[in-house]
């Protein structure tokens, strides 16, 4: 087997690990909010009705899904969708450039996200055992 041939072959787990991953670094914020403490400088809470407790919880059940890789092209999709509204509501009025306006994460969640609603969640994951 050549190094190409090595390479292809890792690439579906390779799509569970960055499903994974991303999953977590996700669930990070909605404990934050989950927890009544702040990931967003500026924001001392979280109220459950706001669009702060709204995106909250679909970090933390969002990134819970994403890490079991369940319903994971819906969820990313919804979580993409979460994304690129956080960064045209909180962001874009900050600047023009996202390096200014510390909006990189939120494009970066976005467009990850968005593969996923179209990759899927590689071998490694519920929806792959839900197929069996």
């Amino acid at each position: 087997m050549t190094w190409a041939e090595t390479y292809l072959s890792w690439q579906p787990r390779v799509l569970s690990l960055l499903r994974i991953m991303t999953g977590l670094l996700f669930l990070q914020y909605g404990m934050g909010e989950a927890a009544e403490i702040s990931c967003r400088a500026g924001v001392q809470g979280c109220d459950a009705v706001s669009l702060y407790g709204l995106a909250g919880t679909l970090e933390l059940v969002g990134g819970a899904l994403m890490i079991l890789g369940l319903f994971t092209r819906p969820v990313a999709f919804i979580l993409a969708g979460e994304m690129a509204f956080a960064y045209f509501l909180g962001h874009a009025p900050r600047g023009f450039l996202p390096i200014l306006n510390g909006g990189n994460l939120a494009i970066l969640f976005c467009f990850v996200f968005f593969y996923l609603s179209f990759a899927g969640a590689g071998p490694w994951s519920v929806d792959a055992l839900r197929k069996k």
